[in-house]
């Protein structure tokens, strides 16, 4: 994953802190200088243009800012996980949902204070213990993404070089000097994953394929999304459940459980197991076994 570098145009994200700094300093200064400051704190700018106007403008504004970054955020999170199915054949441990946990608490915290702040100003005031629980759940959800964030493991992520952003592609496209794929490419693929069965590693990604088949790595995933059509998770696991079929018709399953059988065909957890072959066949494991007659 690309390391984020600070750029100039990243200070545009803290525009409205620095007006809003500055916008204080002034009316302070302002105020400061007139008598009477120091008996109120008070001054004829705090009292007669912010808390009459802007306060009101600045909350507004920041609920739309809030809620732009939230939509953002959930944007960059899901292409998050549709690019790193190009890189991983299996993704379950990759695919950090406690983020979008922490999406979700977030909008609702969301709409829970914007409900809360309409009720205080335009309905009932609300005590200050009523309005504290707000910062006691923030709190929670902070400590949860702490900890959380501290523990995942990131190794294989930090490996790859791609980007979030929407409007890249997230492997470099073939250069010049490099030959676009073939059908002959794409009968050595299938061959190799035939013969060498390297999707029986449940690690397989797509760096360590293309070393495999003697390809750079975005000659590989042209082959596998032009050539066959899907993407190089699909791809995979296309063949895990293939395996899968195979060793239910040699009656491996009366030896190991279903989910045995899919940890020997190279998938890594059970909801990805289950969530592929349902894609695949349209069949859960269990009811295609019965679907065949297996038994």
């Amino acid at each position: 994953m690309t390391a984020f570098k600070f750029r100039k145009k990243d200070w545009l994200h803290f525009t409205p802190a620095i007006a809003i700094i500055i916008y204080r300093l002034v009316i302070y200064v302002y105020d400061s200088s007139l008598s009477g400051f120091n008996d109120t704190q008070n001054g004829y700018l705090k009292i007669n243009l912010d808390e009459l106007y802007v306060q009101s403008i600045y909350g507004i504004f920041s609920y739309f800012q809030n809620l732009l970054y939230l939509a953002f955020t959930f944007q960059l999170f899901y292409i998050y996980r549709k690019k790193i199915k190009e890189f991983f054949s299996n993704t379950y441990k990759l695919e950090l949902n406690w983020i979008l946990s922490f999406l979700i608490l977030y909008a609702i915290l969301f709409l829970y204070d914007f409900i809360q702040t309409i009720i205080n100003e335009y309905i009932v005031e609300l005590s200050y213990l009523q309005q504290w629980w707000m910062n006691f759940y923030m709190a929670l959800i902070i400590i949860y993404v702490g900890v959380k964030g501290f523990f995942t493991d990131t190794t294989k992520l930090q490996k790859l070089n791609f980007s979030f952003a929407p409007n890249r592609v997230s492997i470099p496209e073939i250069s010049d000097k490099e030959k676009p794929f073939s059908k002959e490419a794409i009968t050595n693929l299938h061959t190799l994953m035939i013969d060498q069965k390297p999707y029986l590693n449940p690690d397989l990604n797509l760096a360590d394929l293309a070393k495999q088949t003697n390809m750079t790595r975005a000659q590989l995933s042209e082959t596998i999304n032009s050539g066959f059509g899907i993407n190089f998770n699909d791809f995979i696991n296309k063949y895990r459940v293939d395996e899968f079929k195979q060793l239910l018709k040699e009656d491996k399953h009366q030896k190991l459980s279903l989910l045995g059988l899919a940890f020997e065909c190279g998938f890594n957890s059970k909801a990805t197991f289950n969530r592929v072959f349902k894609k695949i066949t349209d069949f859960s494991p269990t009811d295609y076994l019965k679907s065949k007659n297996v038994v």
